[in-house]
């Protein structure tokens, strides 16, 4: 036996082991129960590879993003095997892991059921008991469609070999080079259990899988595919400890109770009725004052920072986008052409900013005129497919708060410094507090310009981003085909991350449309345009903010600030003295005058979330004053009634919580 020297990976740390050949990087991490791969010259590899000479080896650890995708996808190996076990007939799709968990899609007769899936998650259990092997085998094309003869859609993936998509998950099947195979050995007789086509890598054995639960099933079609088949698609989510999976399905719980789709419907605030269609809302009244004063709150500070309204259509010839470039790079996300005047083609908008490119252009301009800060409460259109629409995150039609800022080459970085900041002090307005910044570079297949234009401008981005002393995390290729963007990311209230407000700085559009203002020196020059939307858009803001608040906002925020309850009849009209005097401060005040009992008005106000409860009694109605009650149950006696007003009032303009 000769020996191999290899170098053992460990953060910063590098180990130099000389073994024999024939070592596995299983027996290299022997004893580290924690690491289930491991990582040669950047590729993820079985433990039971063999190390070659010269190689530096690392140990993927089970809770590394890199360990967790192989657990995942392991588990849905697992689930696949039951599945069949229990259902022969199905044939299987893909099974890719994804954020928090796996799904894998099947083509079965009909759907399955809620008892079906307790069945598979029973099977999956002995199947993880049993100890199986996962063992890699490289195969040919030709006897990978001779041993998968009888799965169709397994066949279609090896004719993918080499541009399979990541977005469909078909890359997890094939990737560029040699096709695998990967069987379920028992450990004990060495009989073959199950197979699947599949890159890997894998855990070692399924008991190697700590814990996991099958989450829900759904139609998808298969590839994504409107033309394709529908499947069953189960999902699963697996994690390192009993104690993480507990973590995150009571994390899924609270994420239920603050479901916007839920909270929505609860309240009454918005609804996307099924005669409109998919991905297109309506804001009911009390979600129209919520909408309203979000809006006037941004008019009032955007003019405050210099910014001018604007207006414009929803619809446009097609020309205008063939101007812009959408026409080229973001036609399947737009909603198909109307043919009117003769056979011109219309489209509603996607965007406002060739709009905004237009007004700039309708007559000439003057460096003394820059920064321009063009804003719109721009409604736009997109197709999105259907398996992607969900609720007010992902709609089809929503209002962006965009504005478009046409700037000197000299002021470029002075004003994305005040446009971020603006950004970040108007989100921590509204309650949200911890961010951090994605800085979105070129896609090398996607683009407009110039090399050096790009470089320029994901520079000066770099640069401004910095300087908020927030951490910046890089995104390759994320840009979009006009120029590079920062976006805002925020955590809200139970730690999910939220896109919010994105920066872009863009050489390109300008280009595009010409535009041309006059420098001091009299010559025509060609300004920069920064493209920013505040909320991304007011529905989708809308929609993180109720699942932030879980529907229990702020005083400015909320549509009913405060709800009188009388004990009595009697004390009714005292109360309604309090709201009228309350309107008049602008203060949203309403009286529960109904025939429910003090305890129910009080459940009802609880439900509706309202955040001020003002309850009058006989003592409160001879002292002139009013109790408060709040959300959380206390309760504070006996307040003037100009005291209690002037209280409700403070707190709406210091946009508190209570």
């Amino acid at each position: 036996m000769s020996d191999v020297r290899v170098i053992i990976q460990r953060d910063s740390e590098r180990e130099e082991r000389v073994v024999t050949t024939g070592t596995t990087a299983a027996e290299l991490f022997a004893g580290e129960r924690s690491v289930i791969a491991a990582r040669v010259a950047g590729e993820l590899k079985d433990l039971s590879y063999q190390v070659q000479d010269g190689e530096t080896v690392e140990g993927v650890e089970i809770s590394s993003e890199d360990g967790l995708n192989i657990l995942r996808h392991s588990t849905a190996h697992v689930m696949a095997q039951a599945v069949q076990e229990l259902f022969p007939e199905a044939k299987l799709g893909i099974g890719p892991p994804v954020r928090d968990g796996f799904y894998y899609d099947f083509d079965v007769e009909k759907p399955f059921t809620p008892e079906d899936l307790k069945a598979i998650e029973k099977k999956m259990q002995e199947i993880q008991k049993r100890g199986q092997c996962f063992s890699r085998r490289v195969v040919t094309d030709e006897a990978a469609r001779e041993e998968l003869a009888g799965e169709p859609y397994k066949l279609e993936l090896i004719g993918l070999k080499g541009s399979a998509s990541h977005d469909d998950g078909a890359d997890v099947e094939v990737g560029a080079g040699e096709l695998t195979i990967y069987d379920n050995i028992d450990a004990k007789t060495g009989e073959l259990c199950w197979k699947d086509l599949c890159r890997g890598p894998h855990l070692p054995t399924t008991r190697n899988i700590p814990a996991f639960k099958l989450m829900r099933n759904a139609a998808a079609y298969w590839r994504g595919s409107e033309k394709n088949p529908m499947l069953q698609r189960i999902y699963g989510t697996a994690w390192p400890s009993k104690e993480e999976l507990k973590a995150h399905l009571e994390f899924l719980a609270e994420a239920e109770k603050r479901d916007h789709r839920k909270l929505g419907s609860e309240l009454d605030l918005f609804s996307i009725p099924e005669q409109i269609g998919s991905g297109l809302a309506v804001f009911h009244p009390k979600g129209g004052i919520i909408r309203r004063v979000m809006e006037d709150y941004s008019r009032r500070r955007h003019e405050e920072e210099g910014y001018e309204f604007v207006y414009t259509p929803h619809a446009t010839k097609g020309k205008l986008f063939e101007t812009s470039g959408h026409l080229d790079w973001y036609a399947d996300g737009m909603y198909p052409p109307m043919q009117l005047d003769e056979g011109v083609d219309y489209y509603l908008k996607p965007m406002n900013c060739p709009m905004h490119n237009l007004i700039f252009d309708a007559r000439g301009r003057s460096y003394r005129e820059l920064p321009l800060r063009l804003f719109e409460f721009g409604t736009v259109y997109r197709y999105e497919k259907s398996g992607v629409v969900h609720g007010l995150t992902r709609a089809r039609g929503f209002t962006q708060d965009d504005a478009h800022i046409y700037c000197t080459r000299e002021q470029m970085s002075e004003e994305l410094d005040k446009t971020l900041t603006f950004v970040l002090n108007l989100l921590r307005d509204y309650g949200l507090t911890d961010f951090y910044l994605e800085l979105s570079t070129k896609d090398p297949e996607k683009f407009v310009g110039s090399d050096e234009a790009w470089e320029e401008a994901t520079e000066t981005l770099r640069q401004v981003a910095e300087k908020q002393g927030l951490p910046l995390v890089p995104d390759p290729g994320g840009a979009a085909f006009y120029g590079p963007k920062i976006s805002v990311q925020a955590k809200d209230a139970i730690g999910r991350t939220w896109q919010m407000s994105t920066i872009q700085l863009d050489f390109n559009l300008p280009e595009r449309f010409d535009l041309e203002y006059t420098a001091a020196d009299g010559t025509k020059t060609r300004p920069v345009m920064i493209h920013r939307a505040l909320f991304g858009s007011i529905e989708r803001f809308f929609a993180v903010l109720l699942e932030h608040y879980a529907g229990a906002f702020p005083a400015w925020l909320a549509p009913v600030q405060a709800l009188g309850i009388p004990i009595g009849d009697a004390h009714v009209d005292h109360l309604e003295k309090f709201a009228d005097a309350a309107r008049k401060q602008g203060l949203r005040v309403e009286v529960d005058s109904s025939s429910d009992r003090m305890q129910k008005k009080i459940r009802n106000a609880q439900k509706q979330k309202v955040p001020f409860m003002v309850i009058a009694g006989d003592e409160d109605m001879a002292n002139g004053a009013v109790s408060f009650r709040y959300r959380d149950g206390s309760q504070e006696n006996g307040i003037p009634v100009d005291e209690a007003i002037a209280k409700i009032a403070k707190v709406v303009e210091e946009r508190a919580q209570v």
